[in-house]
């Protein structure tokens, strides 16, 4: 970010980062391994580690996509969308002005004019991108957008077996009614009862 590198920008090399960050250069190769691992950087011959825009695709092998994700992926990462968005209720409710959850009714009102099931899927990520940024922590706001293209593979999945968008809609404004009652068990409960229907999707009988 410094540097402002971008996709296709070589990174310093494994000493100049050792120096840099006055480590040894075993841990700065640990460090490269992760970002490879996640698809941030790639080797090239004679030039070294590159970044490249290989998240998507890196997220996606890891919650196995390449075979359809398995009822066990997809409880991993509901779970991790629990944490998160249950996790941020007690400060949205304590920071989140009226304006504000006018403004998640707006972009939930996105769901209804979705014509394709691509543009449900990112509206409804949208929707919970913005729960999540009304917490006004930006760590986690940028750790979920990290998730973004396999949540957003996830909810591509229902929005295929279900083409109307209007049970999602409904679903994040009974979300929005209990933030404007400031009642945080309801909260709780439905954002995780809207998780956890994602599930008839994902296992076939």
């Amino acid at each position: 970010a410094e540097r402002e590198l971008t996709i296709g920008d070589a990174l310093p090399t494994e000493r100049e980062l050792s120096e840099q960050f006055q480590i040894g250069c075993n841990k700065v190769r640990e460090a490269m391994q992760v970002l490879r691992a996640f698809g941030i950087i790639e080797t090239r011959p004679k030039v070294g580690a590159v970044i490249c825009g290989g998240q998507s695709e890196a997220l996606k092998r890891l919650f196995s996509f390449h075979q359809g994700i398995s009822p066990e992926s997809f409880r991993d990462l509901q779970d991790y969308r629990r944490i998160i968005e249950i996790g941020v209720g007690d400060r949205i409710l304590m920071k989140a002005k009226d304006e504000d959850i006018d403004h998640l009714s707006t972009i939930n009102a996105r769901m209804l004019s979705s014509k394709t099931a691509e543009d449900a899927a990112r509206h409804d990520f949208e929707f919970h991108e913005a729960l999540v940024a009304l917490s006004g922590n930006r760590t986690t706001v940028a750790a979920y957008r990290m998730m973004r293209p396999v949540i957003e593979e996830i909810m591509l999945i229902g929005k295929t077996e279900r083409p109307t968008q209007s049970a999602t809609y409904e679903a994040h404004e009974e979300i929005i009614g209990a933030l404007r009652e400031r009642d945080r068990i309801a909260y709780a409960y439905l954002v995780s009862r809207h998780l956890e229907l994602g599930l008839r999707f994902v296992v076939k009988t």
